[in-house]
């Protein structure tokens, strides 16, 4: 036999499957990575950036478990914003442009330097049972890997079949094959399948496009950074990225080609992501409005190649560059390659465990868009789980299963396995009823020392935590001492346009209000002298704790009024779309699935936190 018996198979080296490989082996298991194509590791299929409004919570919740993405993420940025930062802490969410090449190289040395980790270039067909469980995989050369378990991170591979215009053919991405027979044997083992699909738009040639009449995007005047290790550091020098707009000359000479677009013509039977539509779907469904953002992002720190964020087309090749050049700025565009369509196998993800170990098949695990997720954050998640799960296992320890109230990560599996998802799912702050506990900033409070208690996350990372933590609280602990005058005070006030003081007050009440924080409270040399002695992380964690006391407490009222939702009926008549506060896919969703109480309700796909909200209001609590 040409191989040894592996604890564990993971099949597809993207997100998920990097991170199922480097977890399961950082925690002791023998992993065998199967790829179709040892240099396309970790490949941003897409976009070139990591993080964003969830996603980048998501990112930081694997950092703080002891994954990788988080630090790969850092080495590769070539600029990083933290996007929402005029609204609450719950919103604040980082977010990396990354170079492509960068990323790639990144994951690979990481994989390669754990000794734990075997690659082998093939495309597997089949999984390999004994009496229902399984014993290793076959691959396409018929070369047989024995195993203990299988973690299938496939991707868009899974009969990948690409769209351009008309034209048609098989791929998993463009300029690489599908992967084929896994599908139909695990539909005769009794899965359901079913297909979704995904879009990107073309690449362009930086050097034919005229930056001088675009809007310069450039990354934060102080960077953070995801990771929580010292192994890496903040960005000191960015690369900006663009805005620019379509308008109606591109929606008409767009719309010439609707005809020739997979998307109408009935080529795809796939649904899309609700979230990312295509070029085509925005004109269609926004009528109404004259142009649409298009960002302009750079590949990386050496290319030229461009990534037009916005534009994503299955439309043909001709109708894409004609209407690209109405674009201003991409007047003179050279496409390298034109974007298209792609459809691909899924399997709903209601036929798995909690720990994305399958019901079918004891030992095989599902994690990435095979579950029906879009996205690289949702994907390196699912793969993280399932790679610790697997190995969890195996030893016959514990597993791991995120709660609603811990991770993003737990909203995410939670909703896949007991709602499901017909549509490709990505992840919103909005699907979390816990939000406010749930931000970027406190994922090293919330999951380091379970990651640590794994074998996870190393002890480095643990005693980080514990100086954060000692810091944060010395910080707490002053403020409700230290006390600050109206002389000292009301100056910044008076900047700030906000009502002065009058007597003496401490810091932890005046840190209360909205329009001031420990930053502008530094301006008294008092204040800046004691916040010296302690880290700026440190520092945050107190102020949000202070200001948001009142918000977390009323977040575990929450959770408990959750609970009794099973009690509130609802009429089978019910109509739904009168509730004019809820959103449109709740008001589509609540009427095709015909929930008997908002306890069920708040289980369907879709559904937000604040749905539910507008419907206990309309229904009574």
């Amino acid at each position: 036999m040409l191989f040894e018996k592996y604890d564990i198979v993971v099949v597809g080296a993207g997100h998920a499957g990097c991170e199922a490989a480097h977890a399961a082996a950082q925690m002791g298991s023998k992993v065998m990575l199967v790829t179709m194509n040892m240099e396309a590791i970790a490949r941003m299929s897409c976009n070139p950036a990591m993080g964003g409004v969830a996603k980048g919570q998501i990112v930081r919740e694997i950092d703080a478990l002891g994954g990788l993405s988080g630090i790969i993420s850092d080495k590769s940025t070539i600029q990083f914003r933290m996007l929402n930062r005029s609204k609450g802490v719950a919103m604040w969410s980082p977010r990396s442009q990354n170079d492509r090449w960068l990323f790639s190289e990144y994951w690979r040395l990481a994989l390669e330097q754990n000794p734990n980790v075997d690659f082998f270039q093939d495309s597997v067909t089949e999984v390999t049972l004994d009496s229902g469980k399984i014993s290793g995989v076959k691959t396409a050369m018929g070369i047989e890997i024995p195993c203990k378990a299988v973690v299938l991170t496939n991707g868009t591979f899974l009969n990948g079949l690409i769209h351009v215009g008309r034209k048609n053919f098989g791929g998993g991405r463009m300029g690489e094959k599908a992967s084929t027979g896994i599908t139909a044997q695990l539909e005769s083992l009794g899965f359901t399948s079913g297909r979704m699909k995904t879009g990107t738009p073309p690449r362009v040639d930086g050097r034919s496009i005229n930056y001088s009449i675009m809007e310069e995007q450039p990354g934060d005047l102080n960077p953070s950074k995801f990771s929580y290790s010292s192994e890496t550091q903040p960005i000191q020098h960015q690369k900006s990225c663009h805005i620019t707009y379509t308008n109606s000359n591109v929606h008409d000479i767009l719309r010439t080609g609707f005809e020739d677009s997979p998307m109408y013509n009935g080529s795809i039977q796939g649904l899309g992501p609700r979230y990312c539509p295509s070029i085509e779907d925005k004109i269609n469904r926004f009528a109404e409005r004259e142009r649409h953002q298009i960002f302009v992002e750079p590949e990386g720190w050496n290319t030229i190649e461009v990534y037009v964020n916005g534009f994503s087309t299955s439309l043909p090749e001709d109708v894409q560059l004609k209407a690209l050049h109405e674009i201003p700025g991409f007047e003179k565009a050279k496409i390298f390659r034109p974007g298209y369509a792609i459809e691909y196998d899924y399997f709903p993800p209601t036929q798995l465990n909690l720990t994305l170990e399958t019901r079918g098949i004891e030992n095989l695990y599902f994690a990435g868009q095979i579950n029906g997720t879009t996205g690289y954050e949702e994907a390196a998640c699912q793969g993280l789980v399932a790679g610790i799960n697997a190995h969890q296992k195996l030893q016959g320890r514990e597993p791991f299963i995120p709660l609603r109230n811990q991770a993003y990560i737990g909203v995410l599996i939670d909703d896949l396995v007991n709602k499901g998802t017909d549509e490709p799912y990505r992840m919103f702050t909005s699907r979390a009823e816990y939000r406010i506990s749930l931000r970027q900033d406190n994922a090293d409070e919330r999951l380091t020392e379970i990651g640590y208690a794994m074998g996870l996350a190393s002890l480095e990372r643990m005693r980080a935590l514990e100086h954060k933590r000692s810091q944060s609280r010395q910080v707490f602990d002053w403020a409700n001492q230290a006390q600050v005058t109206p002389q000292d005070l009301n100056p910044i006030l008076q900047q700030l346009g906000a009502s002065e003081i009058t007597e003496k007050q401490k810091v932890s009440r005046i840190i209360l209000r909205p329009e001031l924080d420990f930053e502008a409270l530094q301006q008294i040399p008092a204040i800046r002298d004691q916040l010296s002695a302690y880290d700026p992380e440190a520092i945050e964690d107190a102020e949000i704790g202070m200001k948001y006391a009142t918000y977390l407490e009323k977040e575990k009222e929450n959770a408990l009024k959750l609970k009794r939702l099973e009690q509130i009926k609802i009429r089978p008549d019910f109509d739904f779309h009168k509730l004019q506060s809820l959103s449109k896919e709740a008001r589509e969703k609540l009427t095709n699935v015909k929930p008997a109480t908002i306890a069920q309700a708040s289980r369907i796909s879709g559904v937000t936190p604040s749905d539910i909200s507008v419907l206990l209001v309309y229904f009574g609590r």
